[in-house]
């Protein structure tokens, strides 16, 4: 008997949020879709958040995924944009919870070392990789989307 799964993966961002759909079946990973959510400067936060849930809605819905796999907050000198992404991740949280879309959350360095095999790797080796895993002819771009089908290939390798 195949399993199959459907994940999605998430990057989340304000401005960008990066997102991807993976099929996992017979140990085999196939890229059904990806892309970013992109924000305009000019709108008002809540107009932006609500714009990543309709957005994200639409992704689920058309999408249907089983589960889901996001990068958690990395804290790094700047505070301020540290908690705009982490409303972007509150609004994805919801969307996915209000779907019965079961989450996961990954660090940086976890899915670093899932896809690549060193939590060491910059963005390029990690790109790299996931070209590899998904047999795609070329670098996942733009960067957002990439880091989400990295999210998703962590979640297939850490929840077997």
């Amino acid at each position: 008997m195949t399993s199959f799964r459907r994940v999605l993966g998430i990057d989340p961002g304000l401005a960008s949020t990066g997102w991807a759909v993976i099929d996992y079946a017979d140990s085999r990973y196939r890229s059904v879709g990806w892309g970013v959510i992109e924000t305009e400067k000019d709108m008002k936060r809540g107009e932006r958040l609500l714009y990543i849930y309709d957005q994200l809605q639409n992704i689920l819905d058309m999408y249907n995924p089983n589960e889901a796999g996001m990068e958690t907050l990395y804290f790094a000198k700047n505070v301020t944009s540290a908690l705009v992404v982490a409303e972007a991740r509150g609004t994805v949280t919801l969307c996915l919870s209000r779907n019965a879309v079961p989450l996961f959350e990954y660090s940086p360095n976890c899915i670093k070392k899932a896809v690549s095999g060193t939590a060491r790797a910059d963005k390029i080796l990690v790109q790299q990789y996931v070209k590899l895993l998904l047999g795609l002819s070329e670098l996942p771009k733009p960067d957002h989307a990439a880091d989400a089908l990295a999210a998703a290939i962590t979640h297939i390798h850490t929840v077997l």
